[in-house]
């Protein structure tokens, strides 16, 4: 292999990070959550199953989960109930923090469930085996549409970022004009009560002729 070649795979490598492979545990009756920022009209793919505890035997009827996926503004994106295993794709509408939540039925007595998942957006969510399949193009050219489209995907991702630092840099601005005209009404309003105080203080002491 050329050190060209082994460079772009290195690289590619590097980017293709923006997939997420876990396993965690979840007690019976919990549920859990995992968040994941998304641009909109990304493409975004996952797949989950609950372990089998006894490997060669039967999955136990207690480990069955309710699986739910949604968007930032709350729109449903998956819903599977009391399942053991299913996998989701769909493409993003909407910009922001889309969650997938794991629950777990109450059981006596508690059970650990232990879950994986893998998340995928963005290029990584596409196959490229099928992508090379239907368009019949060589290793090395499907490795550069790889790359080009991976490049795509960061200058989008960067296009949002700085989107999202133009949006809360109006926000923190606004909230300081905001902060400021309330400290000066604090100060008209401070102002207003000692005046009060002395005009009530001077008619006292004038009505009691001590002044």
């Amino acid at each position: 292999m050329s050190k060209s070649n082994l460079l772009m795979i290195t690289t590619l490598g590097l980017i293709f990070t923006i997939a997420e492979s876990m396993r965690f545990d979840l007690q019976s009756g919990h549920t859990k959550c995992i968040s994941e920022d998304i641009m909109n009209n990304a493409v975004t793919v996952g797949k989950y199953n609950v372990v089998n505890p006894n490997e060669g035997y039967p999955l136990p009827v207690s480990h069955k989960v309710t699986v739910r996926v949604a968007s930032p503004y709350g729109n449903n994106y998956h819903h599977r109930v009391n399942v053991d295993s299913g996998n989701f794709a769909f493409t993003a509408a909407e910009a922001g923090d889309y969650t997938t939540c794991f629950s777990a039925a109450d059981h006596e007595p508690e059970t650990k469930l232990a879950i994986e998942f893998e998340w995928k957006t963005g290029v990584a969510a596409k196959d490229w085996s099928k992508i090379a399949k239907k368009e019949k193009v060589e290793v090395m050219e499907l490795e550069l549409k790889k790359l080009l489209d991976a490049v795509k995907s960061i200058h989008e991702e960067m296009n949002y970022l700085r989107g999202r630092e133009e949006e809360m840099q109006h926000l923190n601005q606004s909230t300081n004009s905001k902060m400021a005209g309330l400290s000066f009404l604090s100060i008209v309003v401070c102002l207003s009560v000692a005046g009060l105080q002395l005009w009530h203080l001077k008619s006292y002491f004038e009505r009691k002729k001590l002044l």
